[in-house]
């Protein structure tokens, strides 16, 4: 019996399968969908990256939102909502839109509110009574559900009471 010969390619692969085919461009092709995509996604294209806050500013007071405005569905975020009183709020209330939170779920709110409600068109918490000067930190922990696609906008805004003092327009895309 004679020993099998000895080829540099495994079973099933002929040097037809190696062998440059033309069409060199192809690759190229590739590489460059490839790189677009990547480099995208390391500039925060897709989601992730630095969040830049929006400022709203009024006589009153100044309202710094800082949320995602591209996030994917299912994905946890963080929004912090920084408001500093430059006259003197006798009831500090923030308000949410409805709108805003549509098929999220928030999961926290640090601080608590001493009040909550909710009307048909915000949510509302009231944190009682803020200096001149003073400043109030909020952070929110919360989740997209999967029924949110495409996106959300609303608004988030600081009232005295009742009367407004100063809101930020607030648009978040929500991709697959």
């Amino acid at each position: 019996m004679t020993a099998p010969a000895l080829t540099p390619f495994p079973d099933g692969i002929d040097p037809a399968h190696v062998a440059p085919r033309g069409g060199q461009w192809r690759r190229w092709i590739a590489i460059t969908l490839l790189a677009t995509v990547m480099l995208a996604a390391l500039f925060g294209v897709f989601g992730g990256g630095k969040v830049r806050p929006i400022v709203a500013d009024a006589p009153a007071a100044r309202l710094e939102v800082a949320t995602p405005r591209v996030i994917r569905n299912g994905m946890f975020f963080e929004t912090r909502v920084q408001i500093t009183a430059r006259a003197p709020i006798d009831k500090a209330v923030v308000t949410v839109s409805r709108s805003l939170w549509r098929d999220m779920t928030i999961n926290t709110m640090i601080p608590a509110a001493s009040e909550e409600a909710a009307s048909d068109d915000a949510f509302t918490f009231d944190y009682g009574p803020l200096a001149a000067g003073e400043t109030l930190a909020i952070k929110i922990d919360g989740q997209i559900n999967p029924p949110l696609f495409a996106g959300t906008k609303g608004r988030i805004a600081l009232l005295d009471g009742e009367r407004a003092l100063v809101a930020a327009p607030i648009s978040i895309t929500v991709l697959p």
